[in-house]
């Protein structure tokens, strides 16, 4: 390209940087309107931003940003987007087995012929069966129990779906409940509470997630609980793995 050309262009996108920072700025400005300080030069707009900046991780002015982007786009993307929104709010159910997410009464999971209904994965929320779906490694059922035992948050055993887990536990199809809860106080408080729940069903197995060193994991750098832990469950060195 012809060294004129180029300046021709970095010009043009110097301009069109410039123009939008201006927009921004201008968006910025404060003034007076009957005597209640506006931020934005639109009510509408100034709405939209506070909403996105309730969002979490979204300060002003990533909601800002949000907001602007908005409205360079086209009107029937923006409506799919407020109704795609709208819809998750109201048709949006919890499974009525296991309290995952579901558009039906009772997920696809719980659904599905082909997950085994003898295992029941408990975990604290929504992203941790995500999780452990994407490892594809987990072929069973989850309960999802809402979050973890932590009475400095005031959150005791009533507030989590441990009865419904009791009664699940209790129709007799299941062999295996697998605790795959955080390894944090509050979820070893929770699993603690948990096998002292189900100590009644001595034919169920009670498991919990192996823990231990990650993999890439320097040995310097791991801390005393979780090295302390690798010893004592260590395994069988299988060199047909570790190639």
């Amino acid at each position: 390209m012809p060294k004129k050309m180029r300046n021709r262009v970095k010009n043009t996108i110097s301009r069109c940087v410039f123009q939008e920072k201006c927009v921004t700025l201008q968006h910025e400005t404060h003034f007076q309107k009957d005597g209640m300080e506006q931020r934005y030069s639109s009510e509408l707009f100034e709405r939209a931003v506070d909403e996105f900046s309730k969002l979490p991780g979204v300060g002003r002015k990533s909601a800002l940003r949000l907001v602007l982007h908005l409205l360079r786009m086209d009107v029937g993307a923006v409506d799919g987007f407020a109704d795609a929104v709208r819809q998750l709010r109201h048709n949006v159910n919890y499974c009525k087995v296991c309290h995952n997410i579901s558009d039906t009464e009772v997920c696809q999971i719980c659904a599905s012929p082909s997950r085994d209904t003898s295992t029941i994965c408990v975990v604290e929320n929504i992203r941790d069966v995500m999780a452990i779906e994407a490892t594809s490694q987990y072929h069973g059922l989850y309960h999802v129990l809402g979050g973890v035992i932590s009475p400095l948050d005031g959150i005791g055993p009533s507030d989590l779906h441990i009865q419904s887990l009791a009664e699940r536990v209790g129709k007799g199809d299941v062999n295996e409940v697998i605790l795959a809860l955080s390894s944090t106080m509050e979820g070893d408080t929770t699993n603690f509470y948990i096998s002292r729940k189900l100590s009644g069903f001595p034919n169920v197995r009670l498991t919990v997630l192996a823990r231990g060193l990650s993999v890439n994991d320097e040995l310097q750098y791991t801390d005393e609980v979780t090295l302390g832990r690798s010893i004592v469950n260590r395994v069988d060195f299988d060199a047909r793995a570790a190639v």
